[in-house]
């Protein structure tokens, strides 16, 4: 007695009975029902662009705007004049004013999905939840682009361009049309070409010029200069301050007081209104940047249009800079 081979065995027009006259073709299995087609209950794993916007700014106005309306009129803080003292002199009267900054709620996105009722039946897979998860994170995404886009310029004059510095004028950060190029290592010392390591140098003077304090200090690169990080003498933890080499599992520590971050969102090219090449790197702390969100919604419901169930998002937001003293801005290219 043979043994039938494994799987499905096809049947011929020499079969007996024969299936199929001699001379015919039959239908492959699937093409006639015989072996249903299913949907694997497994996804394609999904990667996001990394969003940096948590870390870079401060939410210090979200709860005020939540409540009460859609505007916060944020004061700051005046500054005092300090006056020389005259034996029998009299004494000049100073009335502090304080600079007023709105922070306005004025953008908003959303997404709009439907789940057809024929097709949950035919699906295994709680699309819902799925749908829902990918759109938070798309959120995420474009709002960071948004905000990153937005602060292009946003520094004190003092802190970006040919000749940064508050006090020296002379801390070169580039600009658009004459940006930094900038290289791991410069051994040949080769004219305009710009070490990663001298570039956080400068950032990190900048805002030492504006006294901005050393803790909480951030900067966001590109993954290309990421990489030099990587290539540079920073590979010495000794550099870095931190116990262990920054080169760990390809994630970046910290450089000059500054927290390391790497996004893909950062402004670039000809699209974010700068050169063909040259890409914008920021640096500061939170105190410079605030965002608030007012409405963060999800919600399911009927479709009145067909049989279906609709999935749709509501996220309106704004973002302002506070200080631009706080905040500072490099142009760069690959050198």
């Amino acid at each position: 007695m043979s043994i039938p081979s494994a799987g499905f065995p096809g049947a011929t027009s020499g079969s007996t009975p024969a299936i199929y006259p001699t001379g015919s073709s039959g239908n492959s299995l699937q093409s006639t029902g015989f072996i249903p087609e299913i949907w694997s209950g497994k996804l394609v794993e999904k990667f996001y662009a990394s969003t940096v916007l948590a870390a870079i700014s401060n939410t210090d106005y979200e709860g005020e705007i939540k409540n009460k309306g859609d505007t916060v009129v944020i004061r700051t803080k005046p500054t005092i004049t300090i006056k020389d003292y005259l034996a029998d002199g009299l004494l000049e009267i100073e009335r502090p004013a304080s600079n007023i900054v709105e922070l306005k709620i004025d953008k908003g996105k959303y997404f709009n999905l439907i789940l057809d009722d024929v097709m949950e039946v035919q699906a295994d897979l709680n699309m819902m939840n799925m749908w829902s998860d990918d759109a938070a994170q798309q959120f995420k995404i474009v709002v960071d682009g948004m905000v990153l886009k937005g602060l292009l310029g946003t520094p004190a004059a003092a802190n970006k361009g040919t000749a940064a510095g508050k006090i020296s004028q002379n801390v070169n950060l580039g600009a658009t049309t004459t940006p930094i190029a900038i290289v791991a290592r410069n051994p040949a010392a080769t004219a305009g070409k710009v070490e990663i390591v001298d570039l956080l140098v400068r950032l990190g003077q900048v805002l030492d010029e504006q006294n901005i304090p050393e803790t909480g200090r951030w900067v966001v690169l590109p993954a290309w200069i990421a990489a030099q990080i990587k290539m540079s003498e920073l590979r010495d933890a000794a550099l870095t301050g931190d116990s262990v080499s920054i080169l760990r599992n390809g994630r970046l520590g910290m450089v000059d007081r500054f927290t390391i971050y790497v996004s893909n969102l950062l402004p670039s090219g000809v699209a974010a209104g700068l050169a063909a090449g040259e890409w914008v790197i920021y640096a500061g702390t939170q105190h410079g940047l605030t965002f608030a969100s007012q409405i963060n919604k999800v919600e399911t419901l009927r479709s009145e249009m067909t049989f279906g169930q609709l999935l749709r998002g509501l996220q309106v937001f704004g973002y302002k800079v506070l200080d631009g003293t706080a905040l500072a801005q490099a142009i760069v290219t690959p050198g």
